[in-house]
């Protein structure tokens, strides 16, 4: 009677234990909460940023980011397939209407940059337009050497090159005679290897390794583009269909709030500042 009491016990405890185990694996999966953001590949590294920020100081929440270009981020979300799209640029007459929040997480510039060696200073718009056309095809024809121009550009859909075509190139085509991009890293890496290529690229990625031009006589810096002296710039959204909700309500409210947008003023313009 002793030993059966005692191996009562034992299994009893065991049940406990195992109960236990399972309860805080559980417990442990559904409190991890999962936000996921999709679209451009210039708010990316931003949004990674933030969200590694978001996580440490959020225990339990984890935060996904893809790229995809603009154009995938508007559809994320519309379909609902990420909490949050991202997007840089101001959403196109066929994409509003569709029950899409915008939010403002930061403002950017995009710079026109050379090969670093490239002797020309600056352009105008005018300049910058009839390259990306076609009918400038000569670095001598704009102040330059007598090299052939290589016109560097990002994918269709890409935030970057429909803000660019918006500013810049108002109703003309850019020419198909171009190298053709899907990140700005990789426009970024193209120009800066070759001495004879133009490009363009969000500001926030602009280093020492390719040189950028002023255009209309203005460098495009974080003060020129927050006072509007230097005309090619855009924003960076975040998207929701209808009003964020859950942790993706919470994540985006602390982007905006003082500790987020300290990160956003790190490399690009704050839009509280």
């Amino acid at each position: 009677m002793f030993k059966q009491s005692k191996l009562l016990i034992v299994l009893t405890l065991i049940l406990a234990i195992a109960v236990a185990m399972v309860g805080f694996t559980w417990g442990g999966k559904s409190e991890e909460v999962k936000i996921t953001l999709a679209g451009s590949t210039s708010v990316q590294p931003l949004a990674e940023e933030l969200g590694k920020a978001y996580e440490s100081k959020h225990k339990g929440v984890r935060v996904f980011v893809q790229g995809g270009g603009s154009g995938a981020g508007v559809k994320a979300a519309i379909t609902g397939t990420a909490n949050v799209g991202m997007c840089s640029r101001e959403l196109k007459d066929s994409e509003k209407g569709k029950g899409l929040k915008e939010i403002t997480i930061a403002k950017d510039g995009i710079a026109v940059i050379v090969h670093k060696t490239n002797k020309v200073a600056g352009l105008s718009m005018v300049q910058i337009r009839d390259i990306y056309a076609g009918k400038i095809t000569n670095w001598k024809q704009v102040g330059g050497e007598n090299k052939k121009i290589t016109i560097v550009a990002r994918e269709a859909g890409s935030g970057t090159r429909g803000a660019f075509e918006e500013i810049v190139m108002h109703e003309q085509k850019i020419v198909n005679k171009v190298i053709t991009q899907n990140s700005t890293g990789a426009v970024h890496q193209t120009v800066a290897l070759d001495p004879t290529a133009i490009g363009f690229i969000s500001l926030g990625n602009l280093d020492s390794r390719v040189k950028a031009l002023k255009v209309n006589g203005v460098y495009p810096t974080k003060t020129t583009v927050k006072n509007h002296s230097y005309k090619i710039s855009r924003p960076f959204l975040f998207l929701t269909k209808g009003a964020p909700k859950g942790e993706a309500a919470k994540f985006i409210f602390w982007v905006n709030g003082a500790e987020g947008q300290k990160i956003v003023a790190k490399e690009f313009i704050s839009v509280n500042r």
